[in-house]
């Protein structure tokens, strides 16, 4: 294994670039880097499963072949370099098809999670300037009556269910096309993503993602996933999310290495099954999956147990207890990954490169980035001074985001992207998460991270998922409280509150501890799996505002 230093120290644009891309940040296509270059005989691209327990395979070479001949669909309705295709599709291959196309055409391909309504997916629509959706029929309808116009491709169901009339049929014109598109060639800072930001605060804000990212992306496959040659790799984010997007298409592909899609919702069963069919030895997901897993018991266990090399999770901190669990029961090492919409992933615990791993620290910056503890005049602190995260542009070669279009400079201080997250900087160099900076508690003098509390909660036996926030308090500015998800068979009342915050106490320290304890039968998150404490924030501070006007 490659010492984490020597990769940070030999790290150079120019040679990583020239091991990554078969063009140049020049002039480039990102349906060539992610697919036609790939495309030898027999070469899988894809492996495909249903939730009906339906499969199929898909070489490079035919998606080449599918996505040439879309492209020209494509550029017969007048899409051009730059213009918008937006994807509204489960994990199937017309995703993939249309991504490729897409990106073939120098365009820019724009995610639509399928379980967005339709206030949010015209936000986004407009806000892009989308010339065409493609979708299916299932989620057809969340078309109707938007204020944007674009064109609409549907992948229809039997006979052509769900397409409506004026619409274009998926198949049928890519059929058609029987001469495909050539790939239009771009630069380094031309994009070829649109991405959005989840939104937990105020209106989701556009993220234009430059070709140049592509090559951060595979960075992130080979050192932090640890992805070799012969694994067989799955990621559970769905493609309508960056993670997804990023590192269940962009990165494998760009490797040539083959992905995984499952069709259909997460269940303990159906990854079980998944991981046994296809022999995946190399995962990534969420920490919501993971606690499901481990929450699965001697089941998982028995389905799993010596099958993975190697697991990695990004989306929120991974808890001390998930960690031991996977050791300690499947035999497998799982590392936490922090990244976000505008930056990918970019501190990490590397399954490929040797450092110190610290049990709730999310490790080190991935090679080509510098990342630093500053506080908010854009200073840097030292070891054990809490601070927000903030990514160095000046000593960072990989970074690519080029700032929201909208407020180009917003989160933009000096030199340094300021993340929004507060961090602390261990003596070993690594970076450990404390919370969202308007997540951290104040109480009594003392900061609070949430994450802290929330682990040291879920490692009871009861307790499947917590949230922990700070509720208004006179007295103490605020006090913590927190939200808690039971497991079966156990009852939420006085005594077992008062035993769980007697374990807070005793794991970290008096001030930290839950002076108040609500027990729920879940928790708000947002569609990707992150938990919105600023839901249950809001609702606290409205119930105080209800009982002082009754009172």
């Amino acid at each position: 294994m490659r010492q984490y230093n020597e990769a940070v120290e030999q790290f150079d644009l120019e040679k990583e670039a020239g091991a990554t891309l078969s063009g140049s940040l020049e002039r480039l296509n990102a349906c060539v880097e992610c697919c036609d270059r790939h495309a030898l005989p027999g070469r899988i691209a894809l492996f495909w499963e249903g939730a009906d327990g339906d499969s199929a395979t898909y070489t490079f070479s035919e998606l080449r072949d599918k996505a040439s001949r879309f492209a020209a669909f494509l550029a017969d309705q007048g899409v051009c370099a730059g213009d918008c295709v937006a994807g509204l599709l489960p994990r199937r291959v017309e995703l993939l098809i249309t991504v490729l196309a897409t990106w073939r055409l120098g365009a820019v391909y724009q995610p639509l999670f399928t379980a967005f309504g339709p206030k949010a997916i015209d936000h986004r629509l407009q806000t892009a300037g989308t010339r065409v959706v493609v979708t299916d029929g299932d989620n057809r309808g969340k078309l109707d009556g938007l204020e944007s116009d674009p064109l609409v491709v549907t992948v229809g169901g039997d006979k052509g269910r769900g397409i409506r009339r004026g619409d274009f049929s998926f198949w049928a014109e890519l059929e058609s096309h029987q001469d495909g598109a050539e790939p239009v060639m771009r630069s380094a800072d031309d994009p070829f993503l649109m991405m959005f930001t989840s939104g937990t605060t105020g209106l989701p804000k556009a993220v234009p993602v430059p070709l140049k990212a592509i090559v951060a992306f595979a960075g992130y496959m080979q050192h932090a996933v640890g992805l070799r040659e012969d694994d067989a790799f799955w990621n559970l984010a769905d493609p309508g999310w960056a993670y997804g997007l990023y590192y269940a298409v962009t990165g494998p592909l760009s490797l040539g290495h083959p992905t995984t899609f499952y069709d259909g919702g997460f269940t303990v069963e159906s990854t079980c099954r998944v991981i046994n069919k296809y022999g995946i030895t190399n995962l990534a997901g969420s920490p919501t999956a993971y606690r499901l897993l481990m929450a699965g018991g001697d089941t998982v266990v028995k389905a799993l147990r010596g099958k993975l090399r190697a697991v990695s999770s990004a989306g929120e901190p991974l808890t001390p207890e998930v960690i031991r669990w996977f050791a300690k029961e499947l035999g497998t090492t799982i590392h936490d990954h922090y990244g976000q919409t505008e930056l990918g992933m970019v501190l990490c615990n590397h399954h490929e490169l040797e450092h110190p791993v610290r049990i709730g620290a999310a490790g080190f910056a991935v090679p080509g980035h510098r990342v630093v503890v500053v506080n908010e005049e854009g200073e840097e602190l030292p070891v054990g001074q809490p601070g927000i995260l903030a990514v160095d542009r000046n000593q960072s070669p990989l970074f690519w985001f080029p700032g929201y279009p909208a407020d180009p400079q917003k989160s933009m201080l000096k030199h340094y992207y300021m993340s929004g997250d507060t961090v602390e900087l261990n003596d070993d160099g690594s970076i450990s998460f404390v919370g969202r900076s308007d997540d951290v508690i104040t109480t009594s003098g003392y900061r609070v991270g949430p994450f802290d509390v929330e682990s040291a909660l879920i490692e009871h036996p009861s307790v499947v998922e917590a949230a922990v926030i700070g509720k208004p308090d006179e007295e103490r500015t605020e006090l913590v409280k927190a939200f808690v998800v039971l497991g079966a068979g156990y009852r939420g009342d006085d005594d077992l509150a008062k035993e769980l915050q007697q374990a807070v106490r005793q794991r970290l320290s008096a001030h930290a501890y839950p002076r108040e304890i609500e027990f729920v039968e879940s928790l708000p998150k947002t569609p990707s799996g992150k938990i919105q404490r600023f839901l249950l924030r809001n609702e606290e501070v409205a119930r105080q505002r209800q009982a002082a006007t009754t009172a």
